[in-house]
C-alpha cells in the first residue's frame, strides 16, 4: 500500500513523534483529535515498558496530549499478550517496573523467584545486581529467556542511561541464552497492536522517527510507512539503509493537512 488516502488504521510511535522531552510536537495534538473525531481505530505504541497504559496516558495529559490509555501499546503490553498466548496461567520472575508487572499479573501470570517458566527483562532505573545474578541463575536452570524491547540505552536530561538491551547483553554473556526480543523492531509487537484495535496490515499505517526500529518493523508487518524527521532519524540516514519509507514529512503536522512530503 502507497498511499495514505487508503490508510483506515493507524499506528503510532510516541518519543520523537507526538511528544518530546515532555513537550508535544506541533500538530500531535491536532492529528490525534482528528481520529477521534472521525472514529478513526490507532494505538500510540511505546517501547517503554516502564509505565502503564494508564502512567503514559496521564504524561500525555501532562503534556497536552488527550490519549486514552486504552489507545496505548507498550512493550510490556506486547509481552504480556505475547506470553499469554504461549503458556496460559504460567510463572515468571522479572526485572522490571510496574508497566511489565502489572502487564503479566493483569495476563494471568504469577512471579515468582522458584524454577519459573520465563525470566522477563523489562525496562527499569533501579536494575540490582542481585536480581540480574538470580536471573541469570534461573536462565542457567532452564528457565526461557524473555526480553521487553531491544534498546541499548535510553534518553535522559543528563545523556544517554543503560536500557533494556544492555542489561540483556550482560545476561547473554553470562548465561550463553539469546532472548526472544518482544518489542520494536520485532513485527511481533505491530501484530498484537493490530489485533488490539481489530486492524488490517493491508489498510494499516505506521509514523515513527527511527528507521532501524519503527520503518524496518512497518515494512515487514506490511503496513504503510512514514517518517517524521522530528526524532532520531534525520533525511541524511535515511540514505543509509536498503529500505525506504512510504512516506518521508517534516512532522506529524504535515499529516493533518494534505501530504507534504520532503525531498531527499
Amino acid at each position: 500500500m502507497g498511499r495514505r488516502d487508503e490508510v483506515e488504521c493507524w499506528l503510532t510511535d510516541m518519543d520523537g513523534v507526538l511528544v518530546h522531552e515532555n513537550h508535544a510536537l506541533p500538530g500531535a495534538a491536532e492529528l490525534l483529535q482528528q481520529w477521534e473525531d472521525s472514529g478513526t481505530p490507532y494505538l500510540v505504541l511505546t517501547n517503554n515498558s516502564i509505565f502503564t497504559a494508564r502512567d503514559l496516558s496521564a504524561r500525555l495529559r501532562a503534556s497536552g496530549l488527550n490519549v486514552p490509555e486504552d489507545r496505548i501499546w507498550t512493550s510490556a503490553l506486547a509481552t504480556a499478550d505475547f506470553l499469554k498466548q504461549q503458556l496460559p496461567g504460567g510463572s515468571a520472575f522479572v526485572i522490571g517496573e510496574a508497566g511489565i508487572t502489572t502487564a503479566l499479573h493483569e495476563a494471568g501470570f504469577i512471579m515468582t523467584e522458584t524454577d519459573p517458566d520465563y525470566v522477563v527483562v523489562g525496562e527499569t532505573r533501579n536494575y540490582s545486581f542481585e536480581a540480574i545474578t538470580k536471573a541469570i541463575r534461573l536462565i542457567g536452570r532452564g528457565a526461557r529467556f524473555i526480553v521487553t524491547n531491544p534498546d541499548a540505552t535510553g534518553p535522559s536530561a543528563d545523556g544517554p542511561l543503560p536500557a533494556t538491551g544492555a542489561i540483556a547483553a550482560l545476561i547473554t554473556k553470562a548465561t550463553g541464552m539469546e532472548p526472544y526480543v518482544v518489542g520494536k523492531p520485532n513485527p511481533m509487537m505491530f501484530r498484537s497492536a493490530l489485533n488490539k484495535i481489530g486492524a488490517h496490515s493491508e489498510n494499516t499505517a505506521m509514523i515513527g522517527d527511527r528507521m532501524d526500529t519503527d520503518i524496518v518493523a512497518g515494512i515487514e508487518a506490511g503496513l504503510h510507512t512514514v517518517l517524521v524527521l522530528t526524532g532520531i532519524s534525520d533525511a541524511r540516514e535515511v540514505e543509509k539503509y536498503p529500505f525506504r519509507p512510504d512516506e518521508i514529512v517534516s512532522g506529524v503536522i504535515d499529516l493533518v493537512g494534505p501530504p507534504v512530503e520532503v525531498e531527499l
